[in-house]
């Protein structure tokens, strides 16, 4: 029988690409990763990996270790945490947010929760929407905290916050545009849900201006100070910004955009009293309300324009 040993090695070699990048991964040496791996497809009976080139890649039967793998430690994780949830306080809460939440929302609501609770282990993953909602259908997190969830995904909503999405510059680009078609834009990378947002908005615009992608809206904050160019991103990450003057709003015919934050869990699993604790704290405390009173109060993500807006089509 394999180990588990051999199936995590297999995993991050799988995730990672390269058995030399798996190792430095995992802090052990090449040779360690290579008898693993041996191990593992010697106790299944086939390959899971092949020559490329110059590279390796995964077999037919690699993906379906990799898929079911993936469930396997995820699943390992659960047994473990349900245990520790057991106890009346603490308990481990595995999180997956996009940047822009933990950036600008995060720190707050986490302190809350670890002041109800000092006990409680939060563990937080941070990265682009892709890879929070492939972690969270993995059962690798307990709850995501993102834009608008895949429809082709087994999730559930479990509360919404408001986000608006607002083009944004210095004053001195800002208030001396022409065309927003021949203004630099800078845009998150493939992947953000901002920049899935961005692109959407040129489809309305009708433009295909010029584009710097930056990979944060830390650094586009930065760059955006300096007049570089404008910029689609939530209100929430530029608040200091607008309040002090060093950005201000672009009107357009298609913007602000309302694109709530939804904090999501898996439909397949059930939720824990850890992660119940702290949606029930998001709720009470960060301007979170459950979906029902997202649809009685019409915050499902459409789509707003103001009037007297100087850019259009």
């Amino acid at each position: 029988m394999f180990s588990i040993h051999q199936l995590r090695t297999f995993l991050e070699v799988a995730r990672a690409g390269s058995v030399q990048e798996a190792a430095d991964s995992l802090v052990v040496s090449q040779p360690a990763v290579s008898s693993a791996l041996a191990g593992l497809q010697r106790e299944l009976g086939v390959a899971l990996l092949e020559r490329r080139g110059r590279g390796i890649g995964i077999t037919a039967a690699g993906r379906e270790v990799e898929r079911e793998g993936r469930r396997v430690v995820a699943l390992l994780a659960e047994i473990e945490r349900r245990a520790r949830s057991a106890t009346p306080h603490g308990g481990r809460l595995r999180l997956a947010t996009v940047t822009t939440v933990a950036e600008h929302l995060l720190a707050k609501l986490l302190a809350g929760v670890r002041s109800a609770d000092a006990q409680i282990e939060i563990e937080l993953e941070v990265a682009n929407r892709e890879r929070v909602w492939d972690w969270l259908a993995h059962w690798e997190v307990d709850l995501a905290l993102a834009g608008r969830p895949p429809q082709d995904r087994d999730f559930r909503t479990l509360a919404t916050r408001p986000n608006e999405l607002v083009v944004v510059g210095a004053p001195d680009i800002a208030q001396n545009l022409s065309a927003l078609g021949e203004t630099t834009w800078l845009v998150r990378e493939p992947g953000s849900g901002t920049r899935v947002a961005t692109e959407e908005l040129f489809a309305m615009l009708d433009i295909a201006p010029p584009r710097l992608t930056i990979g944060s809206n830390s650094a586009i904050r930065e760059c955006l100070r300096v007049s570089l160019g404008i910029s689609l991103l939530s209100r929430d990450a530029v608040a200091r910004d607008l309040d002090d003057g060093a950005l201000i709003v672009v009107p357009t015919d298609a913007t602000p955009i309302e694109r709530p934050w939804h904090l999501v869990a898996g439909s397949d699993r059930e939720v824990s009293a850890t992660a119940s604790t702290f949606v029930d704290y998001a709720i009470a405390t960060s301007s979170f309300v459950p979906p029902r009173l997202t649809q009685r109060l019409g915050l499902g993500g459409r789509q707003t324009a103001k009037e007297g807006s100087l850019f259009g089509r």
